[in-house]
């Protein structure tokens, strides 16, 4: 990727020198459907941009960015420029600028089959070409020439013209159409990264949301072969469901007239909150049954991405340094408004037990950063999509919540987009609106939470009198920062029908090393003693030695399903941390799980099982804990109720973890019908998810999975065709699977994806020991070559973690020794990577001495 960098020097002078008055963006895009392929280099399309711009200083200089193969001319001001003396493959030198200016680029712009730009897809179930955009941080520059920071907001028009027969979105309505040529509203000020293009013969549901005079056309889109699935009715209830809490709580009409969600294929992201246009992976458009847990992971997203269009769209930060002030409150608006507003009113179980597990693994990496971070360049953006950005934040802003109450903390908000609408703003334009709401000094809390990195551990410590009673219980605090908390300390105790449930309940602020929670005091003993009752701030949770043995013998009897989830999610920190060893937790697993009511929580604590099995378990236990792990899985699978949910989760379980012979004949024997389990129904999906256990153990071949891509042939069957063929036990397979992502870039990214995913199977460590050492010949070649989507699938999903042994923690630091230049964002990827196996490292012998 050299020379497509953008520093943040570089975008700090630019914004000083230009405002931006306006685009002008014509795309002709009929060349997606030529049959033939060019005979060299990218198939292309034509893109001619107008800018309209002031420069402070009259006579100086700046560039605009474009990422194109060609570009046939460069006017300013009337000013014809020499493409070749100007145009470097990634920026336009412009010189001697006026006070107002006008640019004009004529070029020759690359469609995409990474998701970065104009992505190009062809569908292989009828030969049909769908486009879509993606640009952030910064592959609008692969669209059109422009100024590709967020601080250089503009109004935009677009004007596309596409192939007979198709349809054209863009982030305004259409306003009129002459041939096959359509032209879009002007945009309301906006930055390069959230303007979008969307065109194909999609098939698209239209709807209509009011409140009092405000009128919304809505629109939802998908591939026509995923019509038939689509349920569109749903999402738009879940979309003016959010609506009407948005305009409610926000009090600021949405300001971008169209609401549209396409649903698209080959997709990089869960969603992207381009105004007027949200675009979303069509992964989340189901083909088969799944569970509410899916849906409600689709309504978090949708909702996230609607927040955006406060937080993020109409107010955007100047750089991706506060990439957290549209992230962390999207992702915190989304679990907010599920219960706020939907019918998933246990969101918060789910932000608790799965979304926060994802900021504890950033947050405890060598690259944890604060979460207002220090982003150098573009590449240091890219990375900074990441655990702590989003769920950290998140956790934080519900602290936030907690801190200065819930109705200062939406005044706030309501107080910000007024006086920042269409604008930019950094971490200070929100902390004094939000001090001034509060009537809270937010310089310290600031200080604690968003400026430094890290995550506290809160244990309690408790004391008793003769009687039983408790005298004092106080709350540890451990880290590197200690941080101030509100948090809530429940007391549980177990019932005489054996139910575990809370009998008191006291909120305090906890700061420094130890603080006392006073209003527990003369309570009877508990059974369990649960910090952070009810997920109010952001810690690890540690547990007294009692209440770990109750949790040992009667987590299952817990009544309450957050606290439930926040117990799982305490002992599973514990053990990634090497605290408890992975025996234990698999023995919780076995015992407990199958009483979890919460399906999103089960199908948490499912893949925390497998990882512990694969990562954490030492290694001459690995094969018995896996095969436990499946004759577990398939009791619970033949005792769910028929045709639940839970059923579809414990056969899913079932087939990851399926270790001997007869689990093998019995997923073969569902396959064929001819075994039953009364109410499991073996549709597509659930097939390919059979099928892939039984490739990587090759009791099935190709020809089996090829003549399933016939029943199956679609793209979605392709991508699983693909992840199987390449979990297949051979070391010819494993080479060619190495070859194809590695060697080539013939891939499109969802192959990519799917073939890094079916390579990588755990039971196959010795056939992928041959990668190991070339892994760390090729990284910085990839880095180099591939785009930085690609290379950073490549260089995280093939880091060679499976060997799991000293070996390759060894190899990995003499890389990093000998590479010090290498560039920063492919160091801290393999970083994190190292970090991992060092963990697991540790994990493992915890889990040996526990069996000495």
């Amino acid at each position: 990727m050299p020379g497509e960098n953008l520093s943040r020097d570089e975008a700090r002078e630019r914004a000083e020198l230009l405002s931006v008055d306006g685009y002008e963006v014509v795309l002709d895009i009929r060349s997606a459907v030529d049959e033939a392929e060019p005979a060299e280099g990218p198939r292309t399309f034509r893109s001619v941009t107008t800018i309209r711009f002031r420069a402070a200083a009259p006579g100086s200089a700046t560039f605009a960015d474009l990422i194109a193969p060609s570009v046939n001319s460069v006017t300013l001001n009337g000013r014809t420029l020499d493409v070749a003396a100007v145009f470097d493959g990634a920026r336009i030198a412009l010189d001697d600028l006026a006070s107002e200016n006008v640019l004009v680029v004529d070029a020759n712009c690359a469609y995409s089959r990474t998701g970065e730009g104009l992505h190009r897809f062809v569908d292989p179930e009828d030969g049909e070409v769908y486009l879509y955009t993606q640009y952030e941080p910064a592959d609008a520059r692969r669209v059109y020439a422009n100024f590709e920071q967020p601080d250089l907001k503009a109004p935009y028009r677009f004007e596309v013209t596409a192939p007979e027969g198709w349809q054209v979105w863009s982030n305004g309505a259409e306003e009129s159409r002459e041939g096959q040529t359509r032209r879009f509203a002007q945009t309301a000020p906006i930055s390069t990264y959230i303007t979008c293009v969307v065109a194909g013969p999609y098939h698209y549901v239209t709807d209509t949301y009011t409140r009092g005079d405000l009128t919304i056309p809505l629109g939802a889109m998908c591939r026509k072969g995923l019509a038939k699935h689509f349920d569109a009715d749903d999402v738009f209830l879940v979309t003016k469901q959010g609506f009407d809490l948005f305009h409610e709580i926000f009090d600021y009409p949405y300001p971008f007239g169209k609401y549209d969600q396409a649903f698209v294929p080959e997709y990089n992201l869960g969603a992207m909150e381009n105004p007027g246009m949200v675009t979303f992976r069509e992964e989340y458009i189901f083909r088969g049954k799944v569970t509410q847990a899916s849906y409600e992971r689709r309504a978090n997203v949708i909702l996230h991405e609607m927040a955006h269009m406060w937080f993020g769209d109409l107010v955007t930060m100047k750089w991706w340094d506060d990439l957290w002030l549209k992230e962390s409150f999207a992702d915190f608006m989304g679990s907010f408004g599920l219960v706020e507003a939907t019918r998933f009113d246990q969101a918060w179980v789910t932000f608790a037990n799965n979304r926060k597990a994802w900021a504890y693994r950033a947050d405890q990496l060598p690259s944890t950063h604060p979460i207002t971070a220090d982003i150098r360049d573009l590449e240091d953006a890219k990375l900074n999509f990441d655990g702590i950005t989003y769920a950290k934040g998140a956790a934080v802003l519900k602290q936030l919540v907690a801190y200065v109450g819930r109705e200062a903390f939406l005044e706030g908000a309501r107080r910000y987009f007024k006086a920042n609408a269409y604008g930019n703003t950094t971490l200070d334009d929100l902390l004094s609106v939000l001090g001034e709401v509060s009537g809270r000094d937010m310089t310290e809390w600031s200080r604690a939470w968003l400026q430094t990195a890290g995550v506290n551990a809160l244990t309690p410590l408790v004391t008793y009198d003769a009687a039983g009673r408790i005298t004092e219980l106080a709350v540890l605090q451990e880290g590197d920062e200690l941080r101030p908390h509100r948090v809530g300390v429940g007391l549980y105790r177990l019932e005489p029908d054996g139910a575990l449930v809370r009998y008191a309940r006291a909120e305090a602020d906890v700061s420094g090393s130890r603080s006392v929670v006073a209003e527990l005091a003369g309570q009877d003993r508990p059974d369990l003693v649960l910090v952070n009752d009810e997920d109010l701030t952001y810690c690890k949770i540690r547990f007294d030695e009692g209440s770990l043995a109750t949790l040992r013998a009667h987590l299952g009897d817990l009544t309450d399903p957050l606290a439930r989830a926040l117990s799982w999610s305490a002992l599973w920190n514990l053990t990634r941390d090497g605290l408890m060893p992975a025996r234990d937790f698999l023995s919780l697993v076995l015992a407990h799980a199958g009483r979890e009511t919460d399906v999103g929580v089960l199908q948490q604590l499912h893949a925390q099982a497998q990882a512990a099995v694969t990562h954490y378990a030492a290694p001459e236990r690995r094969e018995q804990s896996g095969r436990d792990l499946a004759a577990g899985a398939l009791h619970e699978l033949r005792a769910a109720q028929p045709g639940s949910e839970h059923q579809l989760t414990w056969a899913r379980f079932f087939a990851a973890c399926a270790a001997s012979e007869g689990d093998f004949q019995l997923l073969l024997g569902l396959l064929e019908g001819s075994a039953r389990i009364d109410g499991l129904d073996v549709d597509q999906e659930l097939r390919w998810d059979l099928l892939l256990p039984l490739a990587a153990h090759g009791a099935v071949d190709e020809a089996v999975l090829t003549a399933e891509l016939a029943r199956d042939d679609t793209a979605s069957g392709k991508r699983h065709q693909v992840r199987c063929l390449a979990a297949r036990p051979s070391q010819a397979v494993k080479d060619q699977a190495w070859a194809a992502v590695v060697e080539s870039d013939a891939l499109s990214n969802a192959l990519v994806e799917a073939t890094i995913a079916g390579m990588q199977q755990s039971s196959q460590r010795g056939l992928l020991a041959a990668h190991a050492g070339r892994y760390f010949e090729v990284i910085e070649r990839v880095w180099s070559d591939r785009s930085i989507q690609i290379a950073m699938d490549i260089v995280k999903g093939l880091y060679p973690s499976l060997q799991g042994d000293a070996a390759t923690l060894d190899a990995t630091d003499a890389w990093l020794a000998g590479h010090e230049d290498a560039a920063p964002a492919l160091r801290r990827l393999v970083l994190e990577s190292r970090d991992d196996l060092a963990r697991a490292l540790r994990a493992q012998a915890c889990d040996a001495a526990a069996g000495s």
